[in-house]
């Protein structure tokens, strides 16, 4: 078990890479010495592929504070020398994108402590607040966690639930759970000393793996319901995708239908009728209402739109898993 140590305000090394980690770090330096941000390395992004800093890196250095964004962490002994020399009490992990190896974990007298968007042991992983929503949770949460070397298995510090507004997709949940991660790493440091760490119960882990893109393409087979939660889960990334002939179609604006709109329903992917600009698409049990629809190399454009150039009324492709 950790000691942590007994200072009522540590100094703080920082280590975080997107947007979503910017009310963390904010809220860390409001209140405690920022000694030191970390950060992933600068990326091409863009068609110009131009060389761009992480959310958090770019905020660093608009702010002056001390940065560092080492290519690797294991075995990089400068950098192990660089985050022993900030003089931090204790480090705090919040959507960085790499695992720590245990000799960097004992850097700081008082550990590394992360923030987690579940309740662990439910969905460690990469992308927990989109399979929580893909899976239809109603509640998930932030956990502070002690980090050790596995992936997200450390001893619980400190937890608090969140329920999860029906309408809300992964852009807002992402938003909610930033501002309680960012509360609630305060309210872990200023108690640093005091923290009992709980071991996780290892039968309840589930995982939560990185997104691909073929998580975001329509499962027609599954109800409206599981339709529409998996579209609120990959609405930032990889977003919705359906195929009709075989051409891509990107949807956005889904929701379940009224049963009254069904009209009887149909097959799976069977474009039951419009309904307004939307269109009503028949699933394994309900329908969808689908507001928007874009064309590979097209504009978006209301759906019912879409549908009147068809010239019949088009059957979405039923998507299959690829065989290994």
């Amino acid at each position: 078990m950790t000691q942590f140590g007994t200072s009522a305000r540590p100094r703080v090394a920082f280590f975080g890479s997107p947007a979503f980690a910017l009310p963390v770090l904010d809220a860390i330096r409001a209140e405690f010495e920022v000694v030191l941000v970390v950060a992933q390395p600068d990326k091409p992004v863009g068609r110009g592929l131009k060389l761009t800093p992480p959310p958090v890196a770019a905020h660093a250095a608009a702010l002056g504070l001390p940065l560092a964004q080492p290519r690797k962490l294991r075995g990089n002994a400068a950098f192990e020398s660089q985050l022993r020399g900030c003089g931090a009490d204790v480090a705090v992990t919040c959507a960085y994108g790499k695992i720590l190896p245990g000799s960097l974990l004992a850097v700081p007298r008082s550990g590394f402590l992360n923030t987690h968007t579940s309740l662990l042991p439910a969905y460690r992983g990469a992308a927990p607040i989109q399979w929580a929503l893909i899976r239809g949770e109603t509640v998930t949460g932030t956990t502070i966690m002690q980090t050790d070397e596995g992936m997200d298995t450390g001893p619980l510090l400190l937890q608090e639930a969140l329920q999860i507004a029906p309408e809300w997709t992964a852009l807002e949940l992402s938003g909610a759970l930033a501002e309680q991660a960012a509360r609630l790493i305060v309210t872990a440091l200023h108690q640093l000393a005091d923290l009992v760490p709980t071991m996780q119960d290892e039968a309840q882990a589930t995982h939560a793996p990185l997104l691909v893109k073929e998580d975001g393409f329509v499962r027609w087979q599954d109800s409206a319901v599981a339709v529409v939660n998996r579209f609120r889960g990959v609405a930032a990334w990889p977003q919705t995708t359906a195929f009709v002939g075989g051409s891509r179609l990107k949807l956005a604006g889904l929701c379940v239908a009224d049963p009254e709109a069904t009209q009887g329903g149909g097959a799976p992917g069977q474009v039951v009728r419009a309904d307004g600009d939307a269109l009503i698409v028949a699933c394994a049990v309900g329908a969808v209402r689908i507001q928007t629809v874009q064309p590979e190399a097209r504009k978006p454009q209301p759906a019912a739109q879409w549908w009147q150039t068809q010239g019949q009324p088009p059957q979405f492709d039923l998507w299959e898993p690829q065989q290994p």
